[in-house]
């Protein structure tokens, strides 16, 4: 299946917004979201959420071209930032009203507590993450 060009803008503004960032292991940030982008993949605008996912929360610069994209991506994404306005109840909460929202999210756990990622990590920080990811998962009503 050939990629739409709407893919393509969001894969390339994750790119670079993301170009000098790095995970918990050191490993470069945009790997993480390739991966969430690549479990989604087939469904233009879950790819698209994938891809974004975390630009708003971590590179608020790009936040302008975020908007660009179609709305239910832009919502989608919005539901998957976190901030400081936002109470985690009602993070969770808008996240299960909106399936393309929940679909993007439950690819960014599965990612963030994939076993051979924690395995690069201390382990006070993997049982950290390990925790922090269940609760995720039940906040969202999935196991």
């Amino acid at each position: 299946m050939m990629e739409s060009a709407l893919v393509n803008e969001a894969r390339w503004l994750a790119e670079e917004a993301h170009v000098t960032q790095t995970d918990k292991a050191g490993r470069p940030y945009i790997e993480h979201v390739a991966r969430v982008a690549a479990a989604v993949a087939g469904d233009d605008a879950a790819e698209m959420v994938a891809w974004l996912h975390d630009v708003l929360e971590d590179q608020p610069a790009f936040g302008t071209r975020v908007m660009l994209f179609p709305q239910d991506v832009v919502e989608a994404v919005f539901d998957l930032t976190r901030s400081v306005n936002k109470s985690e109840a009602f993070y969770y909460w808008s996240i299960r009203q909106n399936p393309l929202s929940l679909k993007v999210k439950l690819a960014d756990i599965a990612d963030n507590s994939d076993e051979s990622r924690l395995a690069l990590l201390d382990p006070k920080t993997a049982v950290r993450l390990r925790a922090k990811y269940a609760k995720a998962r039940a906040a969202l009503g999935v196991k």
